[in-house]
């Protein structure tokens, strides 16, 4: 099973900001790979692990903002469909440090 993390977090104040970050390198300590900016996932092996991981975010969850949770199968993930935009190749994507334009 997968566990898929969504939130939305308010970035206005300091204090906003720090719970953000918190909430970002809890997610990462604790085995979550991101998948877009906000979009997160881990991989859990069981039901029980499952429900552990979700207690542990109800207990970490910053005390602003949504955070949503969804447990899709493997089945399930595996048949999500990427889509990606038109290739541009006016943007430079390169770590060379020599560019000729």
């Amino acid at each position: 099973m997968r566990i898929l993390l969504f939130f939305d977090l308010p970035t206005e104040t300091g204090t906003d900001r720090r719970e953000y970050s918190r909430f970002h390198r809890y997610l990462i300590k604790n085995g979550f790979m991101m998948m877009q900016e906000s979009v997160y996932c881990k991989l859990s092996l069981n039901a029980k692990v499952q429900e552990s991981v979700l207690n542990n975010i109800r207990k970490h969850k910053p005390p602003k903002g949504l955070v949503q949770l969804l447990t899709v199968t493997e089945k399930q993930f595996a048949k999500m469909e990427f889509l990606v935009g038109e290739y541009n190749g006016d943007i430079i994507n390169s770590d060379e440090r020599f560019i000729e334009l």
